[in-house]
């Protein structure tokens, strides 16, 4: 069969006894994989055409196997103008794509996350919960942005607010959060309450102002790349003079490509793209100045693990407010992304720069 020999070395079998082996419930399956690759694996999967007990670990096999990347990723169009296309309209579409996602309930993201609702990437190196890999992280870009009491911070893509509330409550900055998500902004400004945080509804191309510290954690993955060398300058022009900096927390592919799974386009997070070394490099060449480059992708790996571990343990109380379709879609994108960073296929990257340099250098902080 075409499809066996397509997955042959990875260590797959259709139908096996393994708990990563995928069981075949409908022929059709094997039609959509070999037309649709990606999208057609995902939805046959939605439709219940075919399962799998360990998916994380059935996608980790795909892709550290090569598999992934040989199969097409649209039938009519071609991925190179999707991305041109998905470009020129992407801050007029920006809210609406950020709204998709992130407005679907703070119930959802309530039970999913750690009690702070950091919705990135976790800190595992001396952590043994979700919450405390969360809170290490978070500790991690404080000390990475040398926060000193008295300091302006923006927050790019500020979430809930959990690093200005927590980067006010430990290090008493001031902070200026922006969101395009209503719902974050609600509860973000309950849980910020009574301190010096601002939190606002704003795109970041129409934030003014000077800072001390800027940081955007788990937001770039929604700039754009066509739209990289202008967030790069919108940055430095909001950084003070002086001894300023702006850490970026970001998600990094390792393919040059410039387009997104369609399966996770479609039905995760529309308009996102994940950045290469090469074009982060480049947006900021000339512009701002690298002074530290920190790469734990694998920590992803055990955060997407969590989550869909308090995602599952929570999913009595959810079903009233999802159906099982829902169930599936967050099933199947937890584990693939999971999978991706165990596979190292994915990145995430603390990238550290200064407006003008820092005198001296940094002592890198890991």
């Amino acid at each position: 069969m075409l499809v066996r020999g397509i997955i042959s070395g990875s260590g797959l079998e259709i139908n096996g006894p393994a708990r990563w082996d995928p069981q075949v419930r409908d022929p059709g399956v094997y039609n959509r994989f070999l037309a649709e690759g990606r999208l057609g694996l995902g939805e046959s999967f939605l439709e219940g055409g075919w399962d799998c007990e360990a998916l994380d670990a059935f996608f980790s096999r795909l892709l550290t196997a090569g598999v992934v990347d040989r199969l097409p990723w649209r039938r009519v169009i071609g991925p190179v103008l999707l991305a041109k296309l998905r470009n020129r309209l992407h801050h007029l579409h920006a809210p609406r794509n950020i709204a998709a996602h992130y407005d679907l309930g703070n119930r959802l993201f309530e039970a999913m996350l750690d009690p702070r609702m950091v919705y990135s990437c976790a800190y595992w190196k001396e952590a043994g919960s979700l919450a405390e890999a969360q809170e290490a992280k978070l500790e991690l870009v404080c000390r990475k942005l040398d926060l000193q009491a008295g300091h302006t911070v923006l927050d790019l893509g500020c979430g809930w607010g959990s690093f200005a509330r927590y980067a006010a409550e430990r290090y008493g900055v001031r902070v200026t959060g922006v969101t395009l998500s209503q719902s974050q902004l609600e509860l973000g400004r309950e849980l910020c309450a009574g301190l010096p945080v601002e939190l606002r509804l704003q795109h970041y191309r129409d934030v003014a102002g000077q800072f001390d510290r800027i940081v955007s954690l788990g937001m770039f993955e929604h700039v754009g790349y066509s739209h990289y060398r202008a967030f790069m300058r919108q940055i430095r022009g909001l950084l003070k003079a002086g001894d300023s900096r702006f850490l970026l927390q970001t998600i990094g592919g390792r393919h040059a490509v410039r387009r997104s799974d369609p399966w996770m386009e479609k039905y995760i997070f529309p308009g996102g793209m994940l950045p290469t070394t090469g074009l982060l490099a480049g947006a900021a060449d000339g512009v701002l100045i690298l002074e530290d480059w920190h790469n734990f992708g694998a920590d992803y790996d055990k955060t997407l693990m969590a989550w869909w571990a308090n995602f599952d343990a929570h999913w009595p109380e959810l079903r009233p407010h999802y159906d099982e379709r829902f169930y599936r879609i967050w099933r199947y994108y937890l584990h693939f992304c999971a999978a991706t960073f165990r596979s190292r296929y994915n990145q995430l990257w603390q990238v550290l720069y200064s407006r003008n340099g820092i005198p001296g250098g940094i002592t890198p902080v890991r």
